[in-house]
């Protein structure tokens, strides 16, 4: 009965690390398309066809950089759907006309934005328990070796534990700076993010640091809303 227990409780173990890694892929991917997803908005919103294309070009490009996390991620409706998007932003790049070069765009951002709800599914998926099991209780059950966190997970605490000061220092800037300033300033952050997030051969740690800094800020933004007063 014991061998027994310790099986389920070491399969439960490796089953979660294993899924944590391409879990993080998908992460990066949706932070990603969210970029690409901005992109195309603003192509959408421009009147000059110049300025269409450059947004939609880097729109394109940003899917390019995108494609080893996509790899990661394993999520193949995804990636076809992705691809379908990248065609169609190419094919709105080399329209002649304004209004046919929107319309493409039209397309693209709606195959954006189903591409983000499915990274955004599979994400849940391949956590072994969902997103909200990520302290996994490893002390001595039933005389099993107490195991000691990976490097990885260490250095991601310490990253946790310095934006948890920029989050308060964030929502200081919020509470005392004029509206206007702090979005501007909390916006030059995200784009920085989105940015650093785009590199192909950004390290691991810096990967995860950008993208919960991204999400610290965006929360920012979105709580300071749209300074009306």
């Amino acid at each position: 009965m014991k061998l027994t227990y310790r099986i389920f409780i070491c399969a439960i173990f490796f089953g979660f690390l294993s899924s944590f890694k391409p879990n993080q892929a998908c992460q990066y991917a949706e932070s990603n398309m969210g970029y690409v997803k901005s992109e195309t908005e603003k192509a959408i919103g421009e009147i000059d066809i110049q300025l269409t294309r450059f947004h939609t070009y880097k729109a394109i490009n940003a899917i390019e950089k995108t494609k080893s996390q996509l790899n990661e991620c394993g999520c193949e409706q995804a990636v076809e759907i992705i691809t379908e998007s990248s065609e169609q932003l190419k094919m709105a790049a080399k329209a002649v006309t304004l209004a046919a070069t929107q319309m493409l765009l039209e397309k693209a951002k709606q195959s954006i934005i189903e591409s983000i709800t499915l990274l955004k599914e599979h994400d849940g998926h391949q956590s072994f328990f969902g997103n909200d099991v990520l302290n996994i209780n490893t002390t001595d059950i039933q005389g099993l070796t107490p195991r000691k966190p990976s490097t990885e997970a260490f250095a991601h605490q310490k990253i946790d534990s310095s934006l948890a000061h920029y989050k308060v220092s964030l929502d200081k800037v919020i509470a005392n700076v004029n509206c206007k300033q702090a979005k501007a300033f909390a916006n030059r952050i995200y784009n920085q993010c989105e940015q650093e997030l785009l590199k192909p051969n950004l390290s691991e740690n810096k990967k995860y640091y950008n993208l919960k800094t991204k999400e610290i800020t965006a929360a920012a933004i979105e709580k300071l809303g749209q300074c009306e007063r």
